[in-house]
């Protein structure tokens, strides 16, 4: 009888909680122009999967909800009032996209539902002085472009820049992060800039122009379709500068390849993640466990693809969360732990790289490394960036 009410004082405190279950909520772009990216959702739900024939979190079972708002803020927002009003979620977890997500933060936040582990790396993530409720999965956009400016001073301070970046937050952070990094020779060194909207069906005028200004060094600073247009055209115009791309845009399944191994060749970015394709974690434990489990519970997704990856820490790291709750499963207290990760080892980060959060400072991931590809995979160089 003690056991019965104190199962129904949990599901009165939790939407989304009972004694058999933790219902979940995220929206994902499984239609649209990023729909490649949706494997992270499903890469998500497989892994819940194997949580639950283990036994779930406390013999609850972790069902995840996850419905397409075609990398559209006003579907997104659409998507999201379904789970919290009508399906009950408990929270959102791992949805993608700034955009999307920034068009539900104020409402989530309202209705004070975590909005955990966001698909981005956009700064507004990190404010909890207004807004407690959001956090973002990601390494930050801008410490990511800082990172790459610091390089440039260091390697090649004279060089000639040019900019693509996306109309958008995810876009803009990116380049204050780049000027700011720069400090004061931005000025000298940013020779052209071109921006353009996720909508657009080609960038190849703005890559024309990029070329055409006489720079040496190119930062695209895009996501998905955009990012493989972009190695396309600089290949195609014969153009060869010092190429970047963003992080978030390195998989060699659903970027490089398409685009061109060989057009991507001497392409500099970040990592945080042991990418599977790369010889030296062949023999790696963690990626062993990773592509047993892919191969049982996500048969049709590549274990390849970094964005799978991505998947497997994300909801690893929520599965953490949910146990460090214990019995006391309340929104209030899944944001306490969240905020209260400190250098939490998670399998496939990459070494000397942790989790670590505040109710100061929601920054999940801090530190990164640089990484060139050398026509089949990304080769890591230097030491880790950020902090």
């Amino acid at each position: 009888m003690v056991a019965a009410l104190a199962l129904c004082s949990i599901a009165r405190a939790a939407p989304g909680v009972n004694g058999g279950e933790i219902l979940l909520g995220q929206t994902m772009p499984y239609s649209g122009p990023i729909s490649a990216y949706s494997t992270v959702g499903k890469a998500m739900a497989a892994y819940l999967d194997a949580i639950n024939d283990q036994g779930g979190i406390d013999g609850r079972k972790i069902r995840l909800l996850s419905l397409d708002d075609g990398y559209s803020p006003p579907k997104a927002v659409e998507q999201t009032r379904r789970l919290v009003e009508e399906d009950q979620v408990f929270f959102i977890f791992g949805s993608m996209g700034t955009a999307s997500q920034s068009a539900v933060q104020k409402y989530l936040n309202a209705k004070q539902v975590p909005q955990l582990f966001i698909q981005s790396g956009a700064r507004k993530w990190n404010d909890p002085q207004h807004f407690p409720w959001s956090m973002a999965g990601l390494p930050n956009y801008y410490t990511e472009a800082h990172a790459y400016a610091k390089y440039l001073l260091a390697t090649k301070p004279e060089a000639k820049i040019a900019v693509l970046y996306q109309n958008d937050d995810f876009g803009k952070d990116y380049f204050a992060g780049l000027r700011d990094g720069l400090g004061e020779r931005a000025a000298a060194m940013i020779v052209s800039t071109q921006s353009y909207e996720v909508t657009d069906p080609t960038i190849d005028q703005q890559i024309t122009s990029l070329a055409a200004s006489g720079a040496d060094t190119f930062l695209s600073f895009s996501v998905g379709k955009a990012t493989v247009q972009a190695i396309r055209k600089v290949a195609e115009l014969g153009w060869h500068p010092l190429f970047f791309i963003t992080s978030v845009s390195q998989s060699k399944a659903t970027v490089l390849t398409p685009a061109g191994l060989d057009h991507a060749t001497g392409i500099i970015s970040a990592a945080f993640e042991k990418d599977p394709s790369d010889p030296q974690w062949a023999e790696d434990a963690d990626i062993r466990d990773y592509r047993a489990w892919m191969k049982r519970y996500y048969p049709a997704g590549d274990p390849d693809d970094l964005l799978n990856v991505a998947g497997d820490i994300e909801a690893r790291l929520v599965v953490e969360v949910l146990r460090r709750c214990g019995n006391d499963l309340t929104r209030e207290n899944v944001l306490r732990q969240a905020t209260h990760l400190d250098h939490l080892q998670l399998p496939l980060l990459l070494p000397g790289i942790t989790v670590s959060t505040t109710p100061q400072d929601y920054r999940v991931i801090r530190a990164l490394r640089l990484q060139r590809f050398d026509g089949t995979r990304w080769v890591l160089f230097g030491d880790p960036i950020g902090g």
